[in-house]
């Protein structure tokens, strides 16, 4: 059965989407974006300071959810300029010290309120 996944510590949805949504032991947390959920406001802020927001609400989806960093199988990260790769990787590798995810990164033309990064995670309960 579908779960819908929902906490106050991360953002609230923009549009007709669920945080996350949670099935046969899989959780799919929607593209975050570096909106501190505390003043519903974009974190304006280098790009390491942004990624920092985006790993910080995805913990707190994961959390909500009973899940993990450790749990996390997929991620795909959404960048505004490949010029912030190596910045945003050097974040992202500190929330995954071991055994990280698979990956794909990609510059897109533009992201939600104009925010130099978005990242969309998938996690799995091992059985």
């Amino acid at each position: 059965m579908k779960k819908i996944i929902h906490t106050s510590n991360a953002p609230a949805a923009l549009g007709p989407y669920s945080q996350a949504v949670e099935m046969n032991g899989m959780l799919f947390i929607s593209g975050q974006v570096p909106v501190n959920p505390a003043t519903g406001k974009v974190v304006e802020a280098e790009i390491s300071i942004q990624t920092d927001q985006v790993m910080k609400n995805i913990a707190a989806i994961l959390e909500k959810a009973g899940y993990s960093f450790a749990d996390v199988v997929k991620s795909t990260c959404l960048l505004s300029d490949m010029k912030n790769f190596a910045a945003m990787n050097a974040v992202y590798a500190k929330y995954y010290p071991e055994n990280p995810p698979a990956r794909a990164a990609f510059a897109v033309k533009e992201l939600p309120l104009g925010v130099m990064i978005e990242i969309e995670t998938i996690a799995v309960k091992a059985s």
